[in-house]
């Protein structure tokens, strides 16, 4: 078929990219047990990391919502690309040429959309910074060199400026082969009576790029005194550009706040230069808009939910410095981390800042930040005269409602001693109005956060049966509890020192006449786990040879029906990530979430253990179990044996005693 990308090429681009390292440009992931990695999950709202990664599988789950794939797929949901596109963008960053099914890369003009767009945005920018080193753009040069960005600053930030002309861009667009029509839609054109025409005209142009360093976006500054125009103007919403999904400079800024859990959230794009210029590489800005929920979600995929991480915010100190810290504080409960705002006395922001004072300023200025909810109160109690009891009383109350929404309770006392110095009252008065105002709801301000409703989960239980209705699978979890996997059943016995079991499912045993022990679960659950993640370590012959009735519950029988279908342990292979795909290619769009958990979850092996004796003993614990179902058939046949035929009895003791030599043998890997 024309334009497809041939096969070879794709499994090759898949073995050449680091799983990790693409998702970990959108999430920053923690080690979480042999071979996993885990971070929040950027496809769903959560406060507890329950997106999950295994490089050396090549494969991503979240426990959550059930979101699960390869680094394709991820870069598929994450940046709503085509398979295409994804595998194209993968193969751009790898340096790697890939080939068509018809000889060909894929016609300019069948193109995506969304990929003509960031092609334009590209042009356009190589544009402006071409421009801005011309005659022309010594007026954009001035002005940066006036706010103290030499020009190999100018150069690293991608600075550029945008001619005072009509359509000095869009005939250059023009010229590169986009249509007026593409133009528009990309932001960087406006539609009059003549036509269309440059929406950047006589400006400073700062580039706006993604999380990955692609353009998709400008604000530009005004220049010329006759320029009637806002002073700062940015690009419109376009299928690329959303102002509140977007921190202006988190291209240049993430490995810094990966490494240090520090967040600078300053106001403009000058400022972020500014920081960056002066040692404050975490320094980021919002693009036209003020400071949101989306923008918090960003942050704290950066900062993995770290109760130690920093969010620091700056503002002016004037009436709207204080306003933007107000609404920046709507959003507090949100985080993790803890929040602080660094406020400069005389009313500087970081770029004048950074101009009167230098760089060693600049960065007392950040290293001297106060907590976020101190300078809050403060601005509350602010509003009222102090001198009158009336005031005290009020500034009492407003400080009041800033003190429910701490969330560490061991530093209330703190601040109640902070707002009874302020105002001049007891420390029990302070106390007495915030028990008062948690029992009230909320007057002064808007609830930040609502509960989310709980997402789908996974981790609740095996796969359903074929044999379950949908009405059955759905009211899953709402019947009688289920037995604990956490304690064993009476009568078992065995030694697990050398296998630690972890799961903490209720098993699902609803379409079963009898129960399945919560070991019995554990161990078909290991046994499939281990076969999915480490094949090398079973011994493929004998796990293929296993009887479908060697696992009791039917979900996991149907996923090893799928390891069937797939051609076996046998055929897995050394790399994983091709064995994995067969295995979900193999199961239906009901089974692949079940296989995808199996392949991303941890072990659950004590330290110290070795993954092959683990795999040996879990296995061996499957077959014993087998082993002992089969024993259990034949002693039931030798009680209903005739007395009389001795040959037929011989027969069947001689088949147990040859099983329970087996069950010996297995013993010493269990």
């Amino acid at each position: 078929m024309a334009g497809l990308i041939k096969r070879e090429d794709i499994d090759e681009l898949r073995t050449r990219t680091r799983i990790d390292e693409v998702i970990g440009e959108f999430v920053t992931l923690k080690t979480a047990g042999i071979g996993s990695l885990k971070g929040l999950c950027p496809f769903h709202d959560e406060k507890t990391p329950s997106f999950t990664v295994r490089p050396q599988v090549g494969m991503y789950h979240c426990f959550g919502c059930g979101e699960s794939g390869d680094v394709f797929t991820f870069l598929q949901k994450v940046e709503q690309l085509s398979f295409v596109e994804a595998v194209e963008t993968l193969a751009g960053k790898a340096g790697m040429h890939l080939r068509y099914e018809d000889g060909k890369g894929p016609d300019r003009e069948q193109a995506s959309r969304r990929q003509r767009l960031l092609e334009m945005h590209e042009v356009a920018q190589r544009f402006f910074t071409q421009q801005l080193d011309a005659e022309a753009g010594r007026i954009g040069r001035d002005f940066l060199t006036g706010r103290g960005f030499p020009p190999e600053s100018s150069r690293e930030f991608g600075i550029g400026f945008a001619p005072k002309s009509w359509d000095a861009l869009t005939a250059h667009l023009r010229r590169a082969g986009f249509t007026d029509e593409e133009i528009l839609a990309a932001g960087l054109a406006s539609e009059g009576g003549r036509g269309i025409y440059d929406r950047f005209r006589g400006r400073v142009i700062w580039p706006i790029k993604d999380m990955t360093a692609r353009t998709i976006g400008f604000g530009a500054r005004r220049l010329y005194d006759d320029d009637k125009g806002p002073k700062y103007l940015n690009t419109p919403e376009t299928a690329l550009y959303h102002k509140n999904q977007v921190l202006y400079g988190l291209d240049l800024a993430k490995k810094s706040i990966a490494k240090t859990k520090r967040v600078v959230v300053v106001e403009g794009y000058t400022d972020v230069m500014a920081a960056h210029l002066a040692g404050v590489e975490q320094a980021v800005a919002t693009c036209g808009t003020a400071f949101g929920a989306e923008h918090v979600k960003i942050i704290r995929r950066l900062l993995g939910d770290d109760p130690t991480g920093q969010v620091i915010f700056t503002f002016d100190g004037d009436a709207a410095g204080q306003k933007a810290a107000l609404k920046a504080f709507e959003f507090e409960s949100l985080f993790t981390a803890q929040t602080f705002v660094a406020v400069e006395p005389d009313g500087l922001d970081p770029c004048d800042l950074r101009m009167r004072k230098g760089d060693a300023a600049l960065r007392e200025l950040i290293d001297g930040c106060k907590p976020l909810f101190e300078f809050v109160i403060t601005t509350a109690i602010s509003r009222f005269d102090l001198d009158t009891v009336e005031g005290r009383i009020s500034a009492v109350k407003a400080a009041a409602e800033v003190l429910t929404d701490i969330r560490d309770q061991g530093s209330l006392t703190h601040y109640y001693r902070f707002v009874a110095g302020r105002i001049g009252v007891d420390i029990d008065e302070v106390e007495s109005a915030v028990r008062t105002a948690q029992r009230r709801p909320r007057q002064n301000r808007q609830q930040s956060t609502e509960a989310a409703p709980r997402q789908p989960s996974y981790r609740d239980g095996p796969p359903p049966s074929e044999r379950m209705s949908g009405a059955a699978h759905r009211d899953h979890g709402t019947g009688p509890r289920q037995p604990n996997p956490g304690a064993a059943s009476a009568g078992e016995t065995g030694d697990d020192r050398s296998i630690e079991y972890v799961y903490d499912e209720r098993p699902d045993v609803s379409n079963l006449s009898a129960p399945i022990s919560p070991t019995r679960l554990k161990t078909e659950k290991g046994a499939l786990m281990v076969a999915l993640q480490h094949p090398e370590a079973v011994n493929a012959k004998l796990f293929d040879s296993l009887s479908s009735k060697a696992f009791e519950h039917p979900g996991y029988r149907r996923i090893q029906d799928a390891i069937k279908q797939a051609g076996g342990l046998t055929s897995a292979g050394a790399e994983q990530s091709k064995w994995a795909e067969r295995v979900l290619e193999a199961s239906d769009d009901e089974l692949k979430p079940y296989v995808a958990q199996l392949l991303v979850s941890p072990l659950p092996i004590i330290e110290g253990t070795e993954t092959s004796r683990f795999a040996r003993g879990i296995v061996a614990r499957l077959f014993d179990h087998d082993l002992e179902r089969i024993a259990k058939e034949l002693h039931s046949r030798l009680q209903r044996q005739d007395t009389a035929d001795g040959a037929g009895q011989a027969a069947l003791l001689g088949q147990l005693q040859t099983l329970e030599q087996h069950r010996a043998r297995l013993k010493t890997l269990m």
